[in-house]
């Protein structure tokens, strides 16, 4: 048995002993005139970023939430949800990070499992959340916002004459006006110092596991600030203070909260707030605002290349455009590459990888290289191995297995869950504790990591082995497809078939010929016991809330179809 890993960390960085307020307050102290976000044009500079944050502190203080309380934060990305994350942590409570469009019985689920006290919430969803904390077992105080509160004065007269009136009669008692709330702490609270605990539970995000079903991951300081420095040198020392990240990923989603803010706001660069993302606001944000760095899932890219508003748009300020959430197929890849060299960028785009079980993303192709198909080298301090899958058995570069890693942004663990933990977290025999990451993979001789998909994803058809990816990334460099999802459907003879949900570039006609174009391109790259037996072209496929095409809601609606 083969229990050492073959690969080595590359450079060890130095991690304080901090909260993650306390760096944000430290860049604060060193750029206090320097915007730590902008949201609609309206800007907050790091000291005022850093008055808000205390404030809302106080409020809580003085509401009795306490070090180890649970507040649940049911936010888009707004001011108000960074003022609540950052203050939450400035008093050692923790933060349960939860979507806003989660169905009222989903709320319900996660504000019990944390045993929150309270919840922030914006007036737009009040009404599904006052049930769902009805129904939770606790007391459970709904703290509301208003979007027009952090707007500039014409935006803000204008959403509350379309949208904003009617919310105006929410909340109702005993629940509070988040500007109200604000006054509790006003003149008469003070505030015990932050306390630093690596192994004290901070942010809760939800993820589907290694297993599949819905569990919260249980991440500390330590966790975050190090995904922080180690992603700053990943990318590079052109992530500096003064530049701007386009903020589109949600904060409830370990990418938007450890990418797209923390790492940020620790950097002392600006996030520019995006709540919601839809590609023709985004594209407007390109244009207006000049983002340096941007981040998303592959449909965030996907859908700017049929953006025609942007043909003409110079992107030359762009210095960075990151990829992770989902796979980024090699097809796709070249043709954003394409795109931005048309764009006069001058950059490519970089691919990451990373669970919410280490925060977000712990892999990141180098800046200036690139291998076809590989995912990149792991960050600083982020340890890979390959392993047979479910063993202690390492494997040699080249040999495929289930993709492994150590560092110090693995979770503490999933809340209330000690047996999926012992899966996830495993303590090998050498005394090193390893993330089972359910995916499989391989590394070549220079440690670069190549993502096969999910273990569980695999398709078995006759008795082989097929995966999704392979065929995905033939299909999306074909320039008539916009993208795809491959999947397998129940088959008595094959055990799997497999089936393509094709979505065509736009003036592109689904037809027979295309079917044909498509699955001869197929037969050059995929071997025949692997090509689909179906394909299906649709307008669009369904999605996740973070934008990445949910192949889970495909496979059940093909279930329900065989029925």
């Amino acid at each position: 048995m083969n229990t050492a890993s073959p690969f080595i960390q590359r450079k060890h960085l130095e991690y304080p002993d901090a909260t993650m307020f306390q760096l944000v307050e430290r860049i604060s102290a060193q750029y206090p005139n320097e915007p730590a976000y902008e949201f609609y044009g309206k800007k907050t500079t790091y000291r005022q970023f850093i008055h808000r944050i205390e404030r809302a502190a106080r409020a809580f203080y003085a509401s009795g939430i306490r070090s180890g309380d649970a507040v649940t934060v049911c936010m888009p990305n707004t001011p108000q949800a960074l003022d609540c994350f950052y203050a939450l942590n400035r008093i050692g409570a923790v933060a349960n990070m939860v979507h806003p469009l989660s169905a009222e019985t989903e709320i319900t689920g996660y504000v019990d499992i944390s045993e929150s006290k309270m919840i922030l919430t914006v007036d737009l969803f009040y009404e599904k959340v006052e049930r769902a904390v009805h129904a939770a077992k606790g007391k459970v105080i709904i703290l509301v916002c208003r979007m027009q509160d952090e707007l500039p004065p014409h935006l803000a007269a204008l959403y509350l004459l379309k949208k904003g009136k009617g919310y105006l009669a929410f909340p109702r008692e005993p629940h509070l006006l988040w500007k109200k709330f604000l006054k509790n702490g006003d003149g008469k609270t003070s505030l015990p110092p932050p306390v630093y605990d690596k192994n004290k539970t901070s942010v809760i995000l939800y993820s589907g596991g290694t297993c599949g079903s819905p569990k919260g991951v249980c991440l500390s300081d330590l966790n975050f600030n190090a995904c922080a420095i180690e992603a700053r040198e990943a990318i590079g020392e052109e992530f500096r203070t003064g530049l701007k990240m386009l903020s589109c990923m949600p904060l409830f989603h370990g990418f938007g909260l450890g990418i797209n803010l923390h790492t940020v706001l620790i950097h002392g660069a600006c996030c520019v707030l995006m709540p919601v993302f839809n590609s023709k606001v985004y594209s407007s944000m390109l244009r207006k605002k000049k983002p340096n760095f941007i981040a998303g899932v592959p449909t965030v890219f996907e859908a700017l290349l049929h953006d025609p508003s942007l043909e003409k748009l110079d992107m030359s300020f762009l210095l960075g455009v990151f990829c992770g959430g989902d796979s980024l197929s090699v097809g796709l890849k070249k043709k954003i590459d394409a795109f931005l060299a048309a764009h006069n960028a001058g950059i490519q785009i970089r691919e990451g990888y990373g669970l919410t079980e280490c925060v977000t993303a712990s892999c990141l192709t180098p800046k200036n290289e690139y291998k076809e198909g590989s995912i990149g080298i792991p960050f600083p301090d982020t340890v890979y191995g390959i392993v047979k899958p479910d063993t202690e058995d390492f494997l040699p570069p080249g040999e495929e297995g289930e993709i492994v890693l150590k560092g110090p942004t693995l979770m503490l663990g999933y809340l209330k869950d000690p047996e999926e933990t012992k899966k996830a977290l495993r303590v090998l025999s050498d005394g090193s504790t390893w993330l089972y990451t359910g995916d499989q993979g391989y590394m070549d001789g220079e440690g670069f990591v190549y993502f096969r998909q999910r273990i569980k994803r695999i398709i078995i058809t006759n008795g082989y082995n097929v995966y999704p990816s392979q065929l995905e990334n033939v299909i999306d460099g074909l320039p008539e497809v916009a993208y795809c999802c491959v999947i397998g459907i129940s088959d008595p003879r094959r055990i799997q078939r497999v089936k393509a949900f094709i979505v065509p570039s736009d003036g592109i006609v689904p037809d027979d010929s295309l079917k044909e174009r498509i699955m001869e391109k197929l037969k050059v790259h995929i071997a025949q016991y692997a090509l689909p037996r179906e394909i299906e072209f649709r307008a669009e496929l369904p999605k996740t809330p973070v934008g990445k095409v949910a192949y889970r809601l495909l496979e059940k609606e093909a279930a329900e179809e065989e029925v």
